[in-house]
C-alpha cells in the first residue's frame, strides 16, 4: 500500500499526529508512507523512523516545486492509493482529488465531504456546535478508518545528530551546563499575540528560578520572537538568563533544549507539545485556547488558567482589549507550579516514556464512506 498522509498545518498540531502517523506505520509496516507538509513545519518531523518520503509544500511557497499545480504532479507520479487528510481545509481534499488518489479519508468540514471517500463526522453537541475532541483522539479516529484500533496516545518525537550538535553549540556559547537544572521558557507562537504572556512576568519567573532553585534558564525562540526573548533576558538582569534571540535558531534546536531541560515554561503553543513528547516537565500557561482541544495525557504537565467571563475566546487577538486572560496570570503561581514539577521530576529520563501506557479510548462519530 502507498499512503500519503497531509500533515497539519501547525507545528504542535503536527506533534500531536504523531500517534496517529505511529499508528499507520505499525499497523501497514509494509507501506510506503509519504509526508505532505508544509515547509516551516517539516523540521518537527525530522528523525523519525515513519517515513519513506517528505514531500514539501505550501500554496503561497516561492519555490515552485512546493506550490500546488508541482506538489499534485509529484503526488499523480507516487500513485498513492489512500491519502490520509489531517487538516480540515478544503485545500486539502481538493489537492487529494486532482491528485488522482482513489481513497481520501477525512473530516467532513468547510463543504469538502463530496471530494472525500472515507469520511468522520465531528462530534458537535445538541445545538450543533463543534464539541472540544483532543486533537490526539481526533487524527486517531482517521487512522482508525484503515483499521488501526487501540492506538496508544503517546506522542513522540527524535532529535537529530545536527540538533544536538547545534544545542552542543549554543550551550558551550551562552554559557550553559554543568549539574545546574536547565529551565527554558516559551512565549508567542502562531496562533496570535492573545496568548502571549507579559516579558514582565516571565523575566520575574526567570530570576526566582536562578536565586532560588539553582537553576539556569534559557529562552527559546524563532524568528519571530527573537525581540521579546531579548526585552525577558534584559527585565530579568541576570548572567544565568540566557536567550536564543542572537543565535540562528531553528526547530530542531529548540527540540534539542526541550529534550534537554528538566523544566519548560511555556504558552500553549508548539514547544509545549515538544515536552510532552519528550516526557520533559512543562507548565503550561492557557489564555484564550481551550484546553479540552489540546490534551496531551502527558503526566508531568501542570496547566495554569485564570478564568475571565470573556473566555476561553478561541481569538488570536484579544477582542476585548484588555487580555486579562494572561495578563492576570500571576508569577507567583506561575513559580509554584514550576517548583513543583522541579520537585517531582524523578521520573525523567527512564526507558520508558511516563504516558506510555496509555490508548485511545472512545469514538467519533463515523459516516459511512461513499
Amino acid at each position: 500500500m502507498n499512503i500519503v498522509v497531509f500533515c497539519p498545518n501547525l507545528i504542535g498540531d503536527t506533534v500531536m499526529a504523531t500517534p496517529a502517523i505511529r499508528a499507520l506505520r505499525e499497523h501497514f509496516p509494509g507501506a510506503r508512507l509519504t509526508a505532505l507538509v508544509r515547509p516551516q513545519v517539516a523540521p518537527v518531523l525530522d528523525g523519525n523512523p515513519w517515513f519513506d518520503e517528505v514531500v514539501r509544500a505550501h500554496h503561497k511557497s516561492g519555490r515552485i516545486e512546493e506550490r500546488n499545480p508541482a506538489v499534485i504532479r509529484r503526488l499523480r507520479q507516487g500513485r498513492h492509493d489512500v491519502a490520509i487528510l489531517l487538516p480540515n481545509s478544503f485545500r486539502s481534499a481538493w489537492t487529494a482529488w486532482r491528485s488522482g488518489i482513489p481513497r481520501r479519508v477525512g473530516y467532513v468540514r468547510y463543504g469538502r465531504g463530496l471530494l472525500l471517500t472515507d469520511r468522520l463526522l465531528p462530534p458537535r453537541d445538541a445545538t450543533g456546535k463543534y464539541l472540544p475532541t483532543p486533537i490526539v483522539e481526533y487524527y486517531l479516529a482517521l487512522a482508525g478508518l484503515l483499521g488501526c484500533r487501540g492506538a496508544s496516545v503517546r506522542l513522540e518525537l527524535r532529535t537529530t545528530d545536527d540538533d544536538e550538535r547545534a544545542a552542543d553549540r549554543a550551550a558551550a556559547i551562552l554559557g550553559l551546563g554543568g549539574d545546574r537544572p536547565l529551565v527554558c521558557l516559551n512565549t508567542g507562537g502562531a496562533f496570535g499575540p492573545a496568548k502571549n504572556w507579559p516579558a514582565a512576568s516571565f523575566a520575574e519567573v526567570a530570576r526566582r528560578l536562578v536565586a532560588e532553585r539553582g537553576a539556569s534558564v534559557l529562552v527559546l525562540c524563532g524568528p519571530a520572537e527573537r525581540d521579546s526573548a531579548r526585552e525577558i533576558v534584559r527585565l530579568a538582569d541576570h548572567p544565568d538568563v540566557a536567550s536564543l534571540a542572537d543565535l540562528p535558531t531553528s526547530l530542531g534546536l529548540s527540540k534539542a533544549f526541550v529534550r534537554r531541560a528538566s523544566l519548560l515554561v511555556t504558552t500553549d503553543s508548539g514547544p509545549r507539545h515538544f515536552a510532552a513528547a519528550f516526557g520533559t516537565p512543562v507548565v503550561t500557561l492557557f489564555g484564550p485556547t481551550h484546553i479540552a482541544w489540546t490534551r496531551t495525557y502527558h503526566p508531568a504537565a501542570v496547566h495554569l488558567i485564570r478564568p475571565v467571563p470573556c473566555g476561553p475566546c478561541q481569538r488570536p487577538v484579544c477582542p476585548e482589549g484588555h487580555h486579562r486572560c494572561m495578563r492576570e496570570l500571576s508569577p507567583e503561581s506561575v513559580f509554584h507550579a514550576a517548583c513543583r514539577l522541579l520537585d517531582g521530576g524523578s521520573h525523567r529520563r527512564t526507558g520508558r516514556h511516563p504516558g506510555e501506557a496509555l490508548t485511545r479510548r472512545g469514538t467519533i462519530g463515523q459516516e459511512a464512506g461513499a
